[in-house]
């Protein structure tokens, strides 16, 4: 009879008291049916004691729909739950101890008294159970939408208040071009892309590259991979299809609403939510993901290449011609994993190797501070390269670099040891971004005759060709 009155009582869960939770990772898609692999560890003891500057930086980021102070609502009515549930395991403790003392049930009255005791019991802590994972759930949906913390340096507003770190290069355009061409144009007359076709068989802002043009992205890629070599960097060719939790957690999430998504999300039952991959960042940083390193292997410098998915090309205008915002490219991508005391060294570590690679290009490019409008989620800190496009007559990005201090490893369960055990910093920096680049080689080593001279770095690459005719 004991025996049987005790499966009345709820199994009693452990106490969940610490302040830095490990919550199941919900992602913004109601697509999502399956089992979570990440676990965030958000501080957040930190966003409390930080509110008032937290919810200034989301407005300086222009992000609508994150709220610090709802998530500290939330987490104060998690904490009150979690208070009122311990107290009712901890009379269910003692209720189960007395019925293993016979005495205790001894009349028929006592033990009517227990089951519907029991009965109540169990009723009430499934209630506040109910309530702490509805609670739960919500907290963590609305803290994944905080974004890092901002550099107290980094200029606030948008993107016209970046500031200049520093110009390379005189040029900015051909020597002796007397009409001068835009990217599409040249490219039409070399025969180096197809978009019209590419139009018919997928659709507008794709494209085909023909000819010498599939040579130019290949010495693009190699060269690039190469360089990066050669500071160390280990080479890794990523999968292009990622689970969409991974993208949440590197920050790639909407600005403005939960509903708007630049991913290409692939229709199968049994795809577990999985995208098109919108960047070799994102399966680069989940190499390590739920890994504890040891602190005498950071820093780790990874070189990835794969190709990157943008479900949105950008709106109508110059940006959209021919090669400069399209929904698949390549691209080779710098990221690392460092100690928390080396992130702003390697900071400077990928900055200086991109300089280098657009100087061995020849290209006339300029460093800029990027504002806070500019940062996505997870960046700190970010410097855009921006190089001088003649036939579009403006300056272009080429590539970025971000230093993402604990956001992304805190999100994907990545720590190293030492004397503590610490979450590693995450830092990531485009090397070769294919379209881009073909269009700043076309535009400034074009010649009047139509031809366009090839930069000697990337010849090898090319059957030691010189100029595309």
């Amino acid at each position: 009879m004991i025996q049987c009155l005790k499966n009345f009582i709820p199994f009693c869960k452990p106490s969940r008291s610490n302040f830095y939770l490990s919550f199941k990772y919900e992602t913004y898609s109601t697509k999502s049916q399956h089992t979570p692999y990440l676990s965030p560890h958000l501080n957040y003891k930190h966003f409390i004691s930080n509110a008032k500057d937290i919810s200034q930086n989301i407005i300086n980021r222009n992000i609508k729909n994150a709220n610090i102070f709802k998530v500290c609502s939330l987490y104060e009515n998690f904490r009150n739950i979690t208070t009122e549930l311990n107290a009712l395991r901890s009379e269910h403790n003692e209720l189960s101890k007395s019925a293993n003392k016979t005495s205790f049930l001894s009349t028929e009255e006592s033990r009517v008294n227990f089951i519907e005791s029991a009965k109540k019991l169990k009723q009430r802590i499934q209630q506040e159970e109910s309530k702490l994972i509805e609670i739960e759930n919500d907290l963590l949906k609305e803290a994944l939408k905080i974004p890092n913390d901002t550099h107290p340096n980094t200029p606030i507003g948008k993107e016209e208040n970046a500031k200049l770190i520093k110009r390379i290069g005189e040029s900015i355009a051909p020597e002796g071009v007397t009409s001068l061409k835009d990217h599409l144009t040249l490219c039409k007359q070399l025969n180096l892309i197809n978009l019209d076709q590419a139009s018919n068989v997928t659709g507008s802002s794709w494209y085909y590259l023909m000819n010498e043009g599939a040579l130019l992205e290949l010495a693009l890629i190699q060269y690039g991979i190469e360089k990066a070599i050669q500071k160390g960097f280990k080479p890794i060719i990523t999968p292009d299809v990622i689970k969409s939790e991974f993208s949440d957690a590197c920050g790639f999430q909407p600005r403005d609403s939960e509903n708007l998504s630049q991913n290409y999300f692939i229709s199968n039952e049994s795809s577990q939510n999985l995208i098109l991959s919108a960047t070799a960042e994102i399966p680069l940083a989940g190499l390590y993901s739920n890994k504890i390193l040891s602190h005498k292997e950071l820093p780790i410098k990874l070189v990835g290449f794969g190709r990157a998915f943008r479900a949105e090309a950008g709106a109508r205008g110059i940006d959209t011609k021919g090669l400069y915002r399209v929904h698949q490219f390549s691209k080779v991508e710098l990221f690392t994993f460092t100690r928390h005391d080396q992130s702003d060294e390697m900071f400077e570590e990928i900055i200086k190797l991109q300089e280098e690679i657009y100087k061995d290009l020849g290209l006339c490019f300029r460093v800029m501070d990027m504002p806070t409008c500019e940062l996505g989620a997870s960046a700190y800190r970010k410097y855009d390269m921006e190089v001088w496009m003649p036939g579009r007559g403006r300056w272009g990005e080429i590539s970025s670099a971000s230093n993402c201090t604990d956001y992304q490893s805190r999100r994907l369960n990545i720590r190293y040891k030492s004397n503590t055990t610490e979450f590693v910093h995450t830092l990531n920096g485009t090397a070769i971004a294919v379209p881009r680049l073909i269009i700043a080689l076309l535009e400034n080593y074009q010649k009047d005759d139509g031809s366009v001279v090839i930069p000697k770095v990337l010849r090898k690459w090319m059957g030691n060709m010189d100029v595309i005719k």
